[in-house]
């Protein structure tokens, strides 16, 4: 476990105030983020850095992409996510889009996950400002995380387009500032199934939809079962095998109706050494070879969709890594690495060949919940952390093989 600092952080101050700042503003994901994105380019201004918009700003969301530094070369990005997830429904005790301070803890929507890192990242552009003459630190902040990784695609095309791809990348989510170098990938899917209506007192003169989406429920939990009982296996995972979950399944209009319409909601969530694809063509094979023919039996036009709703890639423990790893060892002043079995952007960067790491305040136990909160002793580590960071890297990246 990382050690406590024995004393605040000089800009702990200012890290909370900015944290306050970025909890006011509503983000969560349906919503747009650029009112958020006007403060953040606002506060960067005053130290004289402009950056770029990326994304779907017409529709309200945006990344924005800044470079303290030289902008003629690579550095080391810092990125995170700006949207958080929804509080409707969640039985919150303070107000979530104001800061509560209470007992050492900084509670509201977005604390962990992860405004609070974002902070850190603000608060330290004094710093990166005085020590990135050489090399640059690439301060990025996109949209949409928390609904599949939608925002960060155009901030790397937009990278692509300028040439200028960062050296590395370190992801901020909460990992109790403990240095991640491994997650699994996620995989979404949206079934649609389309039977034949009637009433439910002549079933055999109907297709039941929900039936057949009751099936494939059924079929991928077996697969679920399977994979927990006979792997394969990574031990440095919680849970250390792949899984398949279904989340939601609905259809029909009434009860003496026979259903000519469900949907059902299912995640494969891999490690990152398995292939995904495997278990999505055993789904497709089970829908085409047993459940259709059987449907069409009874009605010609019988049919189910299967829709890809949500991905991101799982992130791979790389030796290209290795150099960034021991980088942020160094600069949590701790050597272990765990890997997560939460998901994050960082394999979309790792996927066009910028070696990623994921480090930042916070528990992801206390994200997504009611009453969300930050420990104020991890936001001074992750400030000390980013401030050790931005002296060491310009050696680290020189002797990376």
């Amino acid at each position: 476990m990382n050690k406590a600092p024995a004393v605040m952080h000089p800009r702990l101050d200012s890290a909370i105030d900015l944290l306050e700042s970025l909890i006011g503003f509503d983000t969560q994901s349906g919503n747009g983020n650029l009112a958020l994105i006007d403060f953040i380019q606002d506060y960067l201004s005053q130290w004289g850095i402009q950056g770029t918009l990326s994304g779907d700003i017409e529709g309200g969301k945006a990344n924005l992409y800044a470079t303290i530094g030289p902008s003629d070369r690579p550095g080391l990005c810092l990125s995170g996510h700006t949207d958080v997830v929804p509080v409707r429904g969640q039985p919150w005790t303070v107000e979530p889009f104001r800061l509560t301070r209470q007992q050492g803890r900084l509670l509201g929507r977005g604390t962990a996950d992860m405004k609070g890192y974002l902070a850190a990242m603000l608060a330290s552009v004094p710093v990166f400002v005085s020590t990135c003459e050489r090399l640059p630190i690439h301060l990025a902040f996109t949209y949409d995380e928390e609904v599949g990784c939608l925002g960060v695609p155009h901030l790397l095309a937009q990278l692509n387009h300028t040439g200028v791809k960062p050296l590395a990348c370190i992801i901020g989510e909460p990992t109790s500032m403990q240095v991640a170098v491994a997650h699994k990938g996620k995989r979404a899917y949206r079934c649609c199934v389309h039977g034949l209506a009637g009433h439910s007192a002549l079933t055999h003169m109907g297709v039941n939809a929900v039936d057949f989406a009751a099936e494939l429920a059924v079929r991928l939990r077996r697969i679920g079962q399977r994979l927990r009982q006979q792997g394969p296996y990574d031990a440095r995972f919680e849970p250390p095998y792949s899984t398949v979950h279904t989340g939601r399944l609905n259809g029909g209009i009434a009860l003496n109706v026979i259903p000519d319409h469900a949907q059902l909601e299912f995640e494969i969530r891999n490690l990152p050494q398995d292939d995904v694809g495997v278990l999505l063509e055993e789904v497709r094979q089970f829908i085409d070879t047993e459940l259709l023919p059987e449907m069409r039996a009874g009605y010609s036009d019988s049919a189910i969709e299967l829709e890809e709703s949500e991905v991101y890639p799982e992130l791979r423990d790389e030796n290209a890594s290795g150099w960034l790893q021991a980088l942020a060892c160094q600069a949590t002043e701790h050597t272990d690495r765990v890997t997560l079995s939460f998901g994050t952007e960082g394999g979309l960067f790792q996927q066009v060949g910028i070696p990623t790491i994921v480090c930042g305040p916070g528990s992801i136990q206390q994200a997504h919940k009611a009453d969300e909160y930050l420990e104020v002793s991890q936001l001074a580590q992750c400030l000390g952390f980013l401030e050790r960071l931005a002296a060491a890297f310009p050696a680290a990246a020189a002797s990376r093989s």
